[in-house]
Order: structure tokens, then sequence, then C-alpha cells
């Protein structure tokens, strides 16, 4: 079925060095090459398997002797070398793509859309889990597809995938696939053209056939203004609270209810784990997610009261003097936020800032308005958002680091205020990444 063939795998991250473990076992001859410096983790790893690997350079001489390159979705298609890579003509992959090539029988669930993916794939993982499927929780959550595919192969993945991991796939196809929403973001890897983005999300159901399923929010504008421009073949199942659905979910006075094949489940709301409007939502897709696995409905209903919200979503961190804080550090985007603050019922001091990806912060104007008192910038440029809300909020105030920032929201609170960490940013210029920034914000509050 395969020749061996040589892999050039760019990006030695998580999803680079799981690949490259995948195709050095299946046979390839493998070399990685990524432009910075190697984790020790890495490093290590590449060197007990043995494989090929360059650091702090892109050998163009080694790279363009490819059969085919995986591209760590990290990196843009503008970066120099990539674009040399299509000059050539030389196919390039994605690391779900090349996990798919060797999952054997094994079903995937996958999990795309611009809010709420993670929280949906690891409720999703956990209905599956306690139905007692055998399955592996990978993608942007969890370890990369290709590592779990060669270390510890399951009979399930549930995968959480981005939109940069979609663009370079061509044969993967999952069994069930959820697009949560589309909201413009990272539109800087887009060329700014929003259009290019929500292609990208639709992939997830390119190769889809009439036996798979594919669950969407109905009530996601941009989902339905694009989808009948798709060739879609898959079993479609939406998810509304607008209108009753025939088959997938809705919910209707405060109950939920589903229906893949012939049977109605259905449950309340109000004994969902998970609060706000936006995880109704996440919930029925996870939901519908598990009925079409003919999981049965009491061990759903189990699993939706018990599961436990994500580290840095929504985060509950501590209240001190009457002042809670809440570590949101997830919200990589303006729609994030949006959503963080319609859940708010309580005076809000707000946390914002980083790297702004393209932001249009008017589609927070109105809930800015109505419920936060202070903004606390936290960035290295500050400035979009002293133009988007200087007439609307004062104070405005600028901090660089997670502890100023917590010491400036703690000083503006009063007892019964929130203090919302949900930057609506990438955290680079600052931070590591989201992690890092929830955690120093985590540390900064225990340490008032």
């Amino acid at each position: 079925m395969f020749m061996a063939k040589r892999l050039v795998i760019l990006g030695g991250g998580e999803s680079g060095v799981g690949a490259a473990l995948l195709a050095k076992q299946k046979g390839y001859e493998v070399f990685v090459s990524d432009g910075s410096s190697l984790k020790t983790n890495y490093r290590n790893e590449l060197q007990q398997a043995g494989i090929d690997f360059e650091e702090g350079r892109n050998s163009e001489d080694k790279i363009l002797s490819a059969d085919e390159v995986m591209k760590s979705p990290g990196i843009p298609e503008k970066n120099d070398m990539v674009k040399r890579i299509r000059a050539k003509g030389i196919p390039v992959i994605s690391e779900i793509e090349l996990a798919y090539r060797f999952k054997g029988d094994s079903k995937i669930i996958a999990i795309t859309g611009s809010n709420g993916k993670t929280t949906t794939t690891a409720l999703t993982f956990h209905i599956c889990k306690k139905a007692g499927l055998d399955a592996a929780l990978v993608g942007n959550i969890g370890y990369s597809f290709a590592r779990q595919v060669a270390e510890n192969p399951k009979p399930l993945y549930v995968a959480e995938i981005s939109s940069f991991q979609l663009d370079d796939i061509h044969e993967f196809r999952p069994d069930i696939a959820i697009l949560t929403n589309i909201t413009e973001d990272h539109l800087d890897r887009y060329d700014y053209k929003f259009e290019n983005y929500i292609r990208s999300k639709f992939r997830i159901a390119m190769n889809q056939q009439a036996n798979d399923h594919f669950i969407y929010c109905a009530d996601d504008e941009i989902t339905m203004r694009y989808i009948n421009q798709f060739d879609i073949h898959s079993n479609q199942l939406p998810i509304s609270m607008k209108t009753e659905v025939n088959k997938g979910a809705f919910i209707k006075d405060g109950d939920m209810y589903v229906r893949t094949g012939e049977e109605f489940t259905s449950m309340s709301v109000y004994d969902f784990a998970l609060k706000g409007k936006h995880n109704q939502y996440n919930t029925m897709a996870a939901c519908v997610a598990g009925a079409t696995m003919d999981i049965r409905k009491e061990k759903i209903r189990e699993a939706v009261q018990d599961f436990q919200s994500l580290e840095h979503r929504m985060e509950p961190v501590a209240t001190i003097r009457g002042v809670e804080f809440i570590n949101d550090s997830k919200a990589t985007n303006v729609n994030s936020t949006w959503y963080a603050l319609e859940s708010m019922t309580k005076p809000t001091i707000l946390i914002l800032g980083g790297v702004d990806k393209g932001n249009d912060y008017s589609l927070i104007e109105d809930l800015v308005k109505e419920k936060v008192k202070a903004i606390i910038c936290l960035g290295v440029d500050n400035r979009k958002i002293h133009e988007a809300f200087g007439n609307i909020v004062s104070p405005i105030v600028n901090t660089s680091s997670a502890l100023e920032s917590v010491h400036a929201a703690f000083h503006f609170a009063a007892k019964g205020d929130v203090v919302l960490l949900s930057p609506a940013c990438a955290s680079f210029d600052l931070f590591k990444n989201y992690e890092d920034r929830g955690n120093q914000f985590k540390q900064a509050v225990r340490d008032l």
C-alpha cells in the first residue's frame, strides 16, 4: 500500500514531533526542521527515536528534497520556506492528515469552530468515557492526533481541530463533525478575508459521506449564510434555540430535546453543569454527537450533569473581600469575550488586551456600556482599546504584567464586583501562551 517516502516536517512542537514519531514508525524517511529552538523534551524525543532534525534554521536543500511536507499549524502560508515548497509543487499536509492515514478502523469525532470548540470537545469526550467507550482526546487539547496513533491507538478519537489544521487536509474524514459557530478570528492568517476563514472551517465536512454526521448551529448567522455554498453529503444535524428541528437538538421552555434516530432524549437545561447561553449550544452539540454514537440517554444525562468546566475558560479563581475573580484567558478573540460578558450578572472590571488579530471591538461595545465599570489593559500596545472604549468607560488603565493588572483591577473593584480576565487577544506579547497568562493571573490573585 505504501512506499517509504521522504517526509519533511516544518515545526518541532507537539504536532510536529507527534507526526515525526508516527512517520518514522510507519517507515518514512523523516527530517524535522524548526526555525527556532526546540523544547528540551521534544529534542530528547527526536534523538531517542533516531529522527534527523535541525533547529534555529531551515535548510533549503534538505527541505526542498522532500516528497511531502507536513506543516505545523502555527506556520503561516506567507512564510518564505512555505512559499518555496509551494512553488516547487511539493504536496503539503497537516498532522491530522498524516494521523488519519494510519488510524485503521477507528472512528473520529472532530470539532471545530471559532468559539466553544474546546469545551464541546471536552464534554463530548466526557460523554464517551461515561459510556465506557475506549476513546482518546487529541488535537489542540491533549496529545497531537499523530502521537496518539503512534503510541496508544484507540478505537475512537475525539479531536479538537483548528482552521489551520483543516487547511492542509486532503483525505481526512471524520465520522462525526461538529462546527460550533463561525466568527471573525485569525484574519491575519487569511489575508484579512473573512470568507477564506469561513471556507477553511467548512473543510471539516468536505470528505464526509452519506453515513457520516455533520452537527452545526442553525442559529449561527454566518454558518447559515454559507452552508449551501458547500457540497455536504453527510447527514446534517442542526442545533437551535430558536426553532424546533426534526433531527439534531433544540431547546424550548428550558428543556433540551435531542433526536438523531427514532427516539427523543430530553433534559432540563437547569441540570447542565455548564452555565450560560453559549454553553447550552456546546452542550447540545456534544449530546447530539453522543446520541449518534448510540450512547444511552441516561449516560448522556449523567455526563452533562457532572462535567467539570475547563481551566482558563470562565474558571472561578477566588473571591477576595467580596470581589470575585474569573480566569477566561482562553478568550483570544472578541467573540469569546462577548460570551463572557454576556454571562456577567455583576458590575465588571474587565482585563483586556494582548496581540490584536484584527479585532473589531464594536461587537462588545453595548455589553461594555451595560456591564463594565473599568478596563485594565494587559498588553504592549493598547491604543485600539483606548480608541474603542475611551468615550464609554473610565478609567482605562495600562498594565504590563499579570500582577500589575490584578492589583489595578482590585484597586477599582468594590465588594460585589467581578474582575474578569477575558482578553479578546492572543497572549504572545507578554506571555508564552494563554495558559501562561491564565496561570500568572491566578497566582497574582492568590497572592493578594
